[in-house]
């Protein structure tokens, strides 16, 4: 099959890395679980901590198969898809595959792509210059917006009206701006209570 039907139908991705951790943000932080890293985004952050994850092209076509295969093989039954922007690319096989298995199945994602794949958690992470697809603020169970100047925190206010009821909402320092913005953080947060902080906590123990 040419590699272009490979990637239609979902049968192989352009795979990154794929590693066994501890979730270091949001909601589910503390948790293990196993990563799948999906190499190709269209949205560009400038803060981006993994910029080399942009050009599919530079990583490897893995067969889908192989991917669960590897995954199957964990203690750990949960799963978290990640990227780059992994629904750039159909989803609805690897998913199917790991719901066989008995894998929960969480996905982080700008939204900015048509959803595909079954997932027990939706993390959305808008971008101003990509914003959301109208069907992902129903969806998201989480809405974590990265906060790297006091602007941000009314674009991620803008849209908070349009998620579920029960969206966990978080609001992230830039890494690198950590310093600069944690302090108006806090106090945004203690004057909207409806916030929670994230932090990279991955980073400050030193695991991928």
């Amino acid at each position: 099959m040419h590699e272009k039907d490979l990637l239609e139908k979902g049968l192989a991705l352009p795979l990154m890395e794929d590693f066994y951790t501890i979730q270091g943000e949001g909601y589910n932080t503390g948790k293990p679980a196993y990563f799948a890293r999906i190499g190709g985004c269209d949205v560009g952050c400038s803060w981006c901590d993994v910029k080399e994850s942009w050009n599919a092209d530079l990583w490897p076509l893995t067969n889908t198969d192989e991917i669960v295969k590897r995954i199957d093989a964990c203690k750990c039954r949960s799963v978290v898809v990640t990227g780059g922007e992994p629904l750039m690319y159909n989803l609805d096989y690897l998913c199917d595959e790991l719901k066989k298995r008995g894998f929960k199945t969480f996905i982080e994602t700008s939204g900015s792509h048509p959803v595909s794949g079954i997932w027990d958690w939706i993390c959305l992470s808008p971008k101003k210059i990509s914003p959301p697809l109208e069907e992902f603020y129903t969806k998201a169970n989480e809405y974590k917006v990265i906060i790297q100047s006091k602007g941000d925190f009314d674009w991620a206010e803008k849209n908070v009206h349009r998620l579920r009821k029960d969206c966990k909402l978080y609001l992230q320092p830039e890494w690198s701006k950590v310093d600069e913005v944690m302090a108006s953080i806090v106090e945004y947060i203690k004057a909207n209570p409806k916030w929670n902080i994230s932090l990279q906590s991955h980073k400050y123990m030193r695991i991928p």
